[in-house]
């Protein structure tokens, strides 16, 4: 399976200069902790990533440091250059580099490296599930059928 057949599609995205205040009420508006920073392309119809904001950044980069939120835009606390993933690599691959950098999400991108999705542990462990469900069917399937083939 490969992380475009998983990744979420509805991504939540914000603009470098947006006022971080603005960002955060986005974050609670969408009930989400993990906005993509995005510019767009020269054609406008796709957008590439160029950063990540956390709920966890605003915390550790505002709160504890006890600075005034509405003096910061989404570019002083951003993740620059974030590790992305390529929609078609197998969803291991994305895993270990989740892994590797210490996050439970990492943005999705194209061939040309425009935005695409979001994956995150949850999508990750939901497949797992299902393909687990799958094999345990199958083991089920596997008992019936042999007692019925051997009573």
């Amino acid at each position: 399976m490969k992380v475009g057949d998983i990744c979420a599609r509805n991504v939540v995205s914000v603009r470098e200069f947006d006022e971080l205040t603005a960002a955060a009420r986005v974050m609670r508006e969408r009930h989400v902790g993990y906005l993509v920073v995005v510019v767009p392309t020269v054609s406008e119809s796709a957008l590439k990533p160029v950063g990540v904001l956390t709920d966890r950044d605003i915390v550790v980069g505002v709160i504890a440091r006890e600075t005034d939120p509405r003096s910061l835009r989404v570019g002083d606390l951003m993740t620059r250059q974030p590790v992305m993933v390529d929609e078609d690599q197998p969803i291991g691959a994305a895993l270990r580099e989740m892994r590797r950098i210490g996050v439970r999400r990492i943005p999705v991108v194209d061939h040309s490296g425009c935005l695409v999705g979001v994956l995150s542990l949850d999508e990750i462990v939901g497949a797992l599930s299902e393909e687990l469900t799958d094999v345990a069917g199958s083991i089920r399937s596997e008992v019936r059928i042999e007692k019925a083939l051997r009573p």
